[in-house]
């Protein structure tokens, strides 16, 4: 059901999604970065205001989201599991792509989520109703050495808040996959550093970053 409650919910959600607050997700959309504040969804009089349809097409459009993926939003629990997923949930079992597949296209939905043909299947070593959406990639070549090694398999939670400091995997909008620490995020960039001292330390433009998701567990 369509609330006003919902509805700003589900602009939360995707900020969220986007490694964002809703004021970062106003301002990637090219709105008043305190469109979406929290003193601004009810008015003076105490009546709620709702945000426009240009707003929300707006937000849409800057993020890729189709229509489909935020209605699914709105509805409540929507972003606790793997939504659109092609996999049905096995106890013990969750996806696995190998990093060199992982760039390619149709492997990911537009939050980072599995979706699409071609996975294959590995045990989680604790219950994946803890961390439902989790998937694994395989760890290929020896970029990520010496912290992760060519086989090594790291499980990874889309959607989960990252924080200085923590192991994540990033992809970009070119369709390049690395596993980096994260040093230091704002609303425009986010900086990375290198697991590999032969490999350089990164910086990117957020709208050049497709999605973030942070590495939970790692089979060393």
């Amino acid at each position: 059901m369509l609330s006003h409650d919902t509805i700003w919910a589900a602009i939360d959600r995707l900020a969220e999604r986007h490694q964002l607050t809703p004021s970062g997700l106003a301002r990637r959309a090219g709105l008043d970065p305190t469109s979406f504040n929290k003193s601004k969804r009810t008015g003076p009089d105490g009546r709620m205001r709702w945000p426009s349809t240009e707003s929300i097409s707006k937000v849409l459009d800057a993020t890729g989201t189709p229509i489909d993926r935020f209605m699914d939003l709105i509805q409540p629990g929507a972003g606790d599991s793997v939504p659109n997923s092609a996999f049905q949930q096995q106890t013990g079992s969750i996806p696995l792509l190998g990093f060199a597949q992982a760039g390619a296209g149709g492997f990911f939905d537009d939050g980072g989520f599995p979706a699409g043909q071609g996975w294959d299947v590995v045990e989680f070593p604790a219950s994946p109703a803890r961390k439902s959406g989790v998937y694994a990639l395989e760890v290929q070549g020896e970029s990520m050495k010496p912290l992760y090694r060519d086989g090594d398999v790291l499980i990874v939670e889309p959607g989960a808040q990252v924080r200085r400091g923590d192991r994540v995997v990033v992809k970009t909008r070119d369709g390049e996959v690395m596993a980096k620490v994260l040093a230091r995020q704002s609303a425009k960039s986010i900086e990375l550093m290198s697991l590999n001292p032969e490999h350089p330390n990164r910086s990117l433009d957020m709208v050049d970053v497709e999605w973030i998701a942070r590495i939970i567990w790692a089979s060393q």
